[in-house]
């Protein structure tokens, strides 16, 4: 292909991304104001559940066509990326106060997820009937969150006992600007993984250099666009209420999934259970301790899962 049409394809997606993450997160902050739920919530339900459509697709999708290591790789790859680059980014630039009573038990699940994957998976293979304790604990975080939005919705009546009237036409262009908004994001992300990759291979970059970065953070791009764009429109909570909520969905949902998928048992390879589950495990405990502890993220914090994270794709590199 003409290097100058890959070019303006990969601008072309580029262009849907930021465009896109700007109408979705529109859409969710109005969601919020207009149910009441706690953006938080909001992040961590709806949000969440739309950015992670690529990381399920493309697992499901390489473990149907015979590419495991890449379904597995995929979906542990996804939450390293989300915690090491992504969640590390936000905390750098707003290092937020969180809501314990509504982050503690999410932040101690997408632990307990990741713990519990690490266990599982030792023996070198995911069982499906096994598998079955990490959608227990996806169960358990969709509960919670019902009852979380629940809780929010009687409070923002109370403080408002006046019916909020919305116009159907407001809830219909709302509801399509979320809904346009992901699926620019997911199409762009596509475009811009695709093309890319073609660039960097026409420009004499390595195929492993490529490997590492387009394809571990690519189906992550999702919840980078929406973190930039809530960054900027200071909307932290959302930001961090995405990434923990797509996290417990990759370690929860996705590889049970894939194992059933698979027909019943899910081979791991080696380097997952000797490297990348160990780290996404010790990611996980790196990013919630701390507000687990104190109530609230660090900037020292962001600086260190960033740098820890550039540790883990330099020995992936080497």
């Amino acid at each position: 292909m003409n290097i100058w049409i890959t070019v303006l394809l990969f601008l072309i997606g580029l262009m849907l991304i930021v465009k896109g993450g700007d109408w979705f997160l529109d859409g969710a902050v109005w969601i919020a104001e207009s149910t009441g739920v706690p953006r938080f919530i909001i992040g961590a339900t709806i949000v969440s559940l739309a950015t992670t459509l690529p990381e399920l697709t493309v697992s499901v999708t390489g473990v149907l066509q015979g590419e495991v290591d890449l379904a597995v790789g995929n979906a542990v790859g996804s939450v390293t990326a989300n915690l090491g680059l992504i969640l590390g980014i936000s905390v750098v630039c707003i290092p937020s106060v969180v809501s314990k009573k509504q982050f503690n038990l999410k932040a101690v699940l997408m632990m307990a997820g990741g713990g519990l994957l690490l266990a599982l998976c030792r023996g070198g293979g995911l069982a499906f009937l096994p598998s079955l304790l990490l959608f227990v604990i996806f169960l358990t975080y969709l509960g919670n969150n019902i009852a979380d939005a629940r809780q929010g919705m009687a409070e923002r009546r109370e403080e408002h006992p006046g019916r909020r009237t919305v116009s159907h036409r407001q809830m219909f262009m709302k509801l399509g600007l979320f809904a346009a908004g992901i699926t620019a994001i997911v199409v762009g992300s596509r475009l811009l993984i695709t093309y890319g990759s073609e660039l960097a291979l026409q420009l004499g970059v390595p195929s492993s250099i490529i490997g590492v970065t387009m394809v571990a953070i690519g189906t992550s791009l999702p919840e980078l666009v929406t973190t930039l764009t809530a960054i900027a429109k200071k909307e932290a909570s959302m930001s961090v209420g995405n990434i923990i909520g797509a996290n417990v969905i990759d370690l929860t949902l996705i590889l049970p999934v894939c194992s059933a998928v698979s027909g019943g048992r899910l081979t791991i390879g080696t380097q997952t259970t000797a490297l990348d589950l160990p780290f996404c495990f010790f990611m996980c405990c790196l990013a919630v301790i701390p507000p687990l502890l104190k109530g609230k993220f660090y900037r020292w914090q962001g600086i260190l899962m960033l740098a820890a994270y550039a540790g883990y794709v330099a020995v992936l590199v080497m």
